[in-house]
């Protein structure tokens, strides 16, 4: 068991430690650690981990390591007990490096924010975290171990395979579930509409449809 605890904390305090670019950019780093690297939960899974991290109140990448942590020892067969456990450890391992961060922030950034160095440093990350929300994204989308497949006789044709059970397993399915992304999307930005209401207007929807 304490195995789990320090692989747990190791795992995650080393994605607070390079998750430049808060929570959807960590995103990406959490499905590699506990999905392909340790193999603690599928992407089927994850996607359920992911929905209620965005749900519920708080950062999604502390809600995340929070479920992850409390969702990983009850897979292994242990305890209520040691599930709680294993929450406390990924939340604490997450934001240790940022609470570390922060104070060399205060010490050091702040006091020197307009050196051109550190002007460097900014300009240099704002294009990684980009790219870090964008993968977080393409991953839950697409089903990266079928991306590779080329036709024979023809050059470079590329088919995308959706992963089923974020986008259904055909393409009306498909059609359907980036219209209800889309018309979210719409709604929050152009609209201004309070998301809590469009959470539950679209999970009860994707039921009615996927489910029922």
């Amino acid at each position: 068991m304490l195995t789990l605890y320090l692989q747990l904390a190791t795992v995650f305090f080393h994605i607070g430690l390079f998750g430049f670019g808060g929570g959807y950019a960590m995103i990406s780093l959490i499905q590699f650690s506990v999905v392909n690297d340790y193999g603690w939960m599928n992407t089927s899974e994850f996607a359920n981990l992911l929905a209620l991290s965005q749900m519920t109140p708080g950062p999604i990448s502390i809600n995340a390591a929070t479920y992850a942590g409390y969702q990983v020892p009850l897979s292994h067969g242990y305890g209520l007990a040691s599930a709680i456990t294993g929450s406390v450890t990924a939340t604490l391992a997450l934001v240790l490096p940022s609470l570390l961060a922060m104070w060399a922030v205060i010490k050091i950034l702040f006091k020197n924010e307009k050196n051109r160095y550190v002007q460097y440093l900014y300009s240099g990350l704002r294009p990684a975290v980009v790219g870090l929300i964008f993968s977080a994204g393409l991953l839950m989308m697409v089903d990266c171990d079928l991306i590779h497949n080329y036709v024979e006789g023809a050059s470079n044709n590329l088919e995308i395979a959706w992963k089923q059970e974020n986008f259904g397993s055909n393409l009306k399915e498909h059609l359907i579930s980036a219209a209800i992304c889309i018309a979210t999307f719409v709604a929050v930005f152009f609209y201004k509409k309070n998301p809590m209401y469009l959470i539950a207007g679209s999970g009860a929807l994707g039921f009615a449809i996927y489910y029922l």
